[in-house]
C-alpha cells in the first residue's frame, strides 16, 4: 500500500526525532515535511502509528495518507494527540470517529463555482 505522510512537529527537536523513527520505518523523505512510501503493510502502519503518537505531543500534527484501503483513500490525522480518520469512496466521504468519541462528525460536501482568473495591472 502506498503511504504519505505530512509532518508538522511543534518544534525542531521533535522534527528530527519523528524524522529518524520515519527513516527507522523505510520511508523516503520527497521534502520537508513529506515523508512517502510504497512498501507499508497495515500491521507495520499499526505499529508505526503508535510509535508516532509516543513521540509527539499537543502541539504536534500529523497527517497519513493511505491508498488503497479497499479500495478507498483513507487519511488519518493526529491533532491534539487524538487520532481521526476519514475515508473516501468514489465520489462519498464518510468520516470515521474514534470509539472513545461520542460526538458525531456531520460531512458536508463543498460546492465549487467556476473558476476565475484574476490578471493584474502591468
Amino acid at each position: 500500500m502506498f503511504v504519505s505522510i505530512a509532518l508538522d512537529p511543534g518544534g525542531e527537536g521533535r522534527a528530527k526525532e519523528l524524522a529518524e523513527l520515519l527513516i527507522q520505518y523505510g520511508f523516503d523523505k520527497i521534502q520537508r515535511g513529506l515523508w512517502e512510501s510504497t512498501a507499508v503493510s497495515p500491521e507495520t502502519l499499526g505499529r508505526l502509528k503508535r510509535d508516532l503518537d509516543r513521540s509527539t505531543d499537543a502541539f504536534d500534527r500529523i497527517r497519513i495518507f493511505q491508498f488503497p484501503v479497499e479500495g478507498t483513500l483513507v487519511l488519518s490525522t493526529l491533532r491534539d494527540k487524538k487520532w481521526r480518520r476519514l475515508v473516501a469512496r468514489g465520489g462519498e466521504v464518510q468520516a470515521v470517529m474514534p470509539l472513545q468519541t461520542a460526538a458525531p462528525v456531520q460531512v458536508i460536501p463543498v460546492r465549487r463555482g467556476p473558476v476565475r482568473t484574476i490578471r493584474r495591472g502591468r
